[in-house]
This record gives structure tokens, C-alpha cells and sequence, in this order.
């Protein structure tokens, strides 16, 4: 538990305010890690990511395996949605989700905006891992659920209304002069 304790302790809050600056970069994050953790822990943290694997396997972390498949999930019902406005196929090897992720899904695919709905998507990600962070704060799933949120954090920093309007205005007039397939 001692290390536990340097570590959890060197980890500064996140800022609940997506606009704020983060107090810590994911590679210091993963630099401080790397001298706390066991290879194992250490390896799974590595291969932590925001997209989860399109099939179902257990990482060995209850935290990460609930992120895993709610994400998972959501991604296909989203799929899902989108593909049957388009009158398109898609198909996933269990069509059945959950009803708190079909209807997350569904007012997503509601929003006019796609950044509008990107935020919308990422708030109900937050309050996801609020909701599998593990009350024992020393513990490796704690450690898991604050590297998501990191990395999580990260990408909302990354959204740019200007920049995203922009790359669109590039992409449809290349579909209108027939550049892309």
C-alpha cells in the first residue's frame, strides 16, 4: 500500500471544467506510473486507449472491463442507429443493448450539430467512469479509471469548432466534385 500511497498522491485532481487546463500530461502520468506499478498493471495501462477492441476479451481489470464494453456497446448501438437512417447494413454479433445505451445513442444521433453531439457523448463518459471508479483510491483500478479520464479529458481538449467546420467544408466539396468514394 505504501507505493500506492506516492503515487495516488503525486496524481493531481482533474479539473470538471473541460476548458481548464489539465495540472498533469499523459506522459508524465505514464512516467510516474512506470515507477510504481507492476509490469503487469504497467502493460495494461500501456494498451489502455479510448477505443475499446471491436471483441470482447478481459484486460484482468474489472474497471477497464466495464469501460470496454459500455463503450463498445455504445459504438454499435451508435452504428446501429446510424445505419438505419441511411438504409444501410450493419451488423454486430449481438444487436441487443442496453436500454440506458440505446437511449444515450439515440439522443446523440438527435443533436444537429456533431460536436454538439461529441459533448454530449462525453459527458455521459464521464459520468460513466465517476460511476466505475472504485471507492479505494490506492487500488490499480483507481489508477485505470484516472488514465481514461486523462486520456478521456485529452481528446475534449482537442475540439475545435473553427478547425472541425473547416476539415468539413474540405470534405464535402470533395465529395461534390467527386474526389472521394
Amino acid at each position: 500500500m505504501g507505493n500506492w500511497y506516492y503515487l495516488v498522491s503525486q496524481l493531481p485532481a482533474l479539473p470538471q471544467d473541460i476548458s481548464a487546463p489539465l495540472p498533469v500530461t499523459e506522459e508524465y502520468f505514464m512516467e510516474l506510473c512506470s515507477r510504481f506499478l507492476d509490469g503487469k498493471a504497467l502493460k495494461t495501462m500501456q494498451s489502455l486507449s479510448l477505443e475499446p477492441p471491436r471483441s470482447k476479451k478481459s484486460t484482468g481489470s474489472a474497471t477497464v472491463d466495464t469501460w470496454y464494453d459500455w463503450e463498445r456497446k455504445l459504438r454499435f448501438a451508435l452504428g446501429t442507429i446510424r445505419a438505419q437512417r441511411m438504409k444501410k447494413e450493419f451488423s454486430v454479433e449481438d444487436a441487443s443493448f442496453p436500454a440506458d445505451i440505446m437511449q444515450t445513442a439515440r439522443t446523440a444521433c438527435g443533436f444537429d450539430s456533431p460536436l454538439e453531439a461529441e459533448l454530449f457523448l462525453n459527458g455521459e463518459r464521464l459520468k460513466l467512469l465517476e460511476s466505475i471508479s472504485p471507492s479505494d483510491c490506492f487500488s490499480t483500478d483507481a489508477v485505470f479509471a484516472y488514465a481514461l479520464k486523462l486520456k478521456l479529458a485529452n481528446r475534449m481538449r482537442k475540439f475545435d469548432a473553427e478547425l472541425g467546420m473547416s476539415s468539413y467544408k474540405k470534405i464535402y466539396e470533395k465529395i461534390l466534385e467527386g474526389g472521394l468514394a
